[in-house]
């Protein structure tokens, strides 16, 4: 008789565990509760879905912080290699950016998603939306439909429920409590890849909300990136920003307040900007001293006005300091809602090496259901396919061995 699978959660995690496990040979149903799959994998995509990354395993595999030992297995069975070759496959053709990141040549998802359930449903998975998991009931796992309630008793079954960021998509932690309720310790979620809240006056912000800061490079403990970032009305955010997250978000747990340190112009030293400030004729203007004797107006300028507020008033040995380390006041992070991703989840302790619930056998866990966090540039994407790989390669040995 064919083995029951089930899997909850129709992400990339659970779509890739549906694809082996039937191809396998093993009868699969995907429980997906909003009314499409992957729509957290689509919203991905209209930045051109950055799938992996091509850099150095060694590096990548490292960028899992306290998780990454745990995780190594995992991302050895399913490399970046192997994402790219799988999504080619599927008819995606991908290509590395100048930064490393992998993206498919047409830099949409939506292509490749319709190949990959073309696929799924080719391999006889029941892909079933609209079905809301609501916890557990006995031995078996209860869901609200449009038809009413519906309770399953498969062999085993999959979580790949995401974790707290983006909701309204479906990943909104729900699951937290009935996972508690059977002794299963879970980490707070938090947010990941995100923004973070600084107390800017109300006249920077009418004028420069929304306005990006080019051509910067920002310094946190995480270390020295370079690129740019955008001022909101809340505080700051962006790529740049994102890259700094984990470290100025446990900085404010433990302090409650952390700084993250732009450098306003990171190709000119302050040797340089001393000489060139020293030349400016006093009697001149502070903005014109600072466009011609630093290159910086526009919101470059003000955001020193913002946070120094006798810049002006500064000999250009101090003002150079200022303008190659200015530290930017964070009071928080932006909500998990408004994040790309989260932190905590299931404990790692909490699993087997084949991604099995210790306290529930034949339930297994996958993506960002688990306890990691990585940061933007398709790790988070690769780790989701590379656990939930795992977790079905955990399922098939269980039912080999029952």
């Amino acid at each position: 008789m064919t083995r029951q699978v089930a899997i909850i959660g129709g992400g990339p995690a659970g779509l890739i565990a549906a694809e082996h496990l039937s191809a396998a040979g093993f009868s699969v149903t995907v429980y997906e509760a909003m009314p499409t799959f992957g729509r957290k994998f689509l919203l991905a995509g209209k930045s051109g879905l950055n799938i992996t990354h091509a850099e150095d395993f060694g590096r990548f595999s490292g960028r899992f912080g306290s998780s990454s030992s745990r995780m190594q297995p995992a991302l050895d069975a399913f490399t970046p290699s192997n994402v790219r070759a799988w999504a080619q496959e599927l008819g995606t053709e991908t290509f590395v950016g100048t930064s490393g990141r992998v993206f498919p040549v047409a830099m949409k998802a939506s292509p490749l998603l319709r190949a990959w359930l073309a696929r799924l449903g080719n391999q006889g998975v029941v892909l079933k939306t609209r079905h809301r998991w609501t916890g557990f009931e006995g031995g078996g796992y209860r869901f609200e439909t449009v038809d009413g309630d519906l309770l399953i008793r498969p062999d085993a079954v999959i979580l790949a429920l995401g974790g707290a960021s983006w909701p309204r998509l479906g990943s909104n932690a729900a699951w937290v409590p009935w996972l508690k309720a059977e002794g299963i310790a879970i980490s707070e979620f938090q947010a990941a890849n995100c923004g973070f809240d600084v107390a800017w006056s109300d006249m920077f912000v009418e004028r420069f909300a929304g306005a990006p800061l080019k051509s910067v490079s920002t310094r946190s403990d995480a270390g020295t990136y370079q690129g740019e970032f955008v001022i909101s009305k809340h505080g700051i955010e962006g790529s740049l920003v994102y890259a700094h997250s984990a470290v100025l978000r446990e900085l404010i747990n433990r302090d409650g307040q952390a700084v993250l340190d732009v450098d306003l112009m990171p190709g000119r030293s302050v040797e340089r900007l001393v000489r060139d400030l020293s030349r400016q004729d006093v009697k001149a203007s502070f903005s014109n001293r600072l466009r011609k004797g630093a290159g910086l107006d526009g919101v470059k300028a003000a955001l020193l006005r913002e946070l120094i507020p006798d810049v002006n008033r500064m000999p250009p040995e101090d003002l150079a300091r200022a303008i190659k380390a200015l530290p930017i006041p964070l009071l928080r992070p932006r909500p998990i809602a408004e994040a790309i991703s989260s932190a905590g989840g299931i404990a790692w302790d909490e699993l087997d090496s084949g991604y099995m619930l210790k306290r529930r056998p034949g339930l297994f866990a996958a993506g960002e259901m688990l306890d990691w966090e990585a940061p933007t540039g398709g790790y988070l994407l690769t780790a989701c396919f590379a656990t939930g790989l795992a977790a079905a390669r955990g399922v098939e040995a269980y039912l080999k061995t029952e």
